[in-house]
């Protein structure tokens, strides 16, 4: 391989090893530089063969280090035992087997998991008190409501209200839930105590047993709301209607919570901004 002047001068100029002064003075080691660095267009320093020589390859060719065969450890031992009529020699092992094996396997201990109830509950930033979302499953899909507070159990309470659009106060996830970037404030609103996960359970009374002819006669419990729903309703409703009201845009707040959210041909949810 024929190397150019110029490779020639800058391999006098470059020394084998450099170090920095700096990490001298520290008596740390510096960044080495290999003896072998390119010069430039893929040209080397040394060739191939010169590093064959460099490195001394030739004395390790055809030389094989003998393995080293580990010493067994004896598993069983000859003994002498006593006696005519026993054959005056027996083998028995070093480590003795086991006398006696379960029938049964061990029962694993499986450590108990958290209950639902105990687990951690996240709220996506975008839910505050006030905000208004549009509901995605469920009885009233499509509508808007106004996102009150985080239950114990993880749900969102919202409300229609119900005066606007017929959406009474409801437990309903996160995950079923788009959060708008329109919000009322709601500062003032203080929600009773009694309006827990347990507020909406419903009682069911345990049916009688069934009896010959009494097959089509018995009809399904429909749902009627207690006055103490009623009454928790007005509440909540008059004071989420009194803070629409305080709105500069009242007007526009009122036909866009009665309004059902949907998509028109050529609409995508993940191109809209709510």
């Amino acid at each position: 391989m024929a190397v150019t002047k110029e490779a020639k001068e800058t391999k006098e100029k470059l020394p084998e090893k450099t170090t920095t002064a700096s990490n001298k003075k520290d008596g740390k080691k510096g960044r080495i530089r290999p003896r072998n660095y390119d010069l430039g267009n893929g040209v080397y320093r040394f060739s191939r063969t010169r590093m064959f020589h460099k490195k001394a390859i030739y004395k390790f060719l055809d030389k094989k280090t003998p393995k080293t065969v580990k010493p067994k450890k004896p598993i069983t031992i000859e003994k002498k035992i006593s006696g005519d009529k026993n054959g005056e020699k027996r083998i028995v092992l070093l480590k003795k087997r086991r006398a006696n094996y379960p029938t049964v396997d061990p029962v694993t201990v499986h450590h108990a998991k958290k209950c639902f109830r105990d687990h951690r509950r996240y709220l996506r930033p975008s839910l505050k008190p006030g905000t208004i979302c549009i509901l995605l499953a469920g009885a009233h899909k499509g509508k808007r409501v106004v996102f009150l507070k985080q239950l114990k159990s993880g749900l969102l309470l919202v409300t229609g209200p119900f005066l606007i659009n017929a959406c009474p106060l409801r437990r309903v996830s996160q995950n079923y839930v788009i959060a708008t970037s329109t919000c009322i404030n709601i500062s003032g609103l203080k929600i009773p105590d009694q309006i827990n996960d347990d507020y909406f359970k419903r009682k069911r009374e345990k049916r009688a047993k069934k009896e010959e002819g009494d097959i089509f006669t018995t009809k399904k419990d429909e749902y009627k709301p207690s006055d103490q729903r009623k009454a928790d309703q007005k509440v909540i409703d008059k004071f989420v209607i009194s803070a629409i009201k305080r709105n500069k845009e009242k007007k526009m707040l009122f036909t866009y919570l009665s309004a059902m959210f949907g998509l028109r041909s050529s609409q995508y949810p993940h191109r809209l901004k709510f």
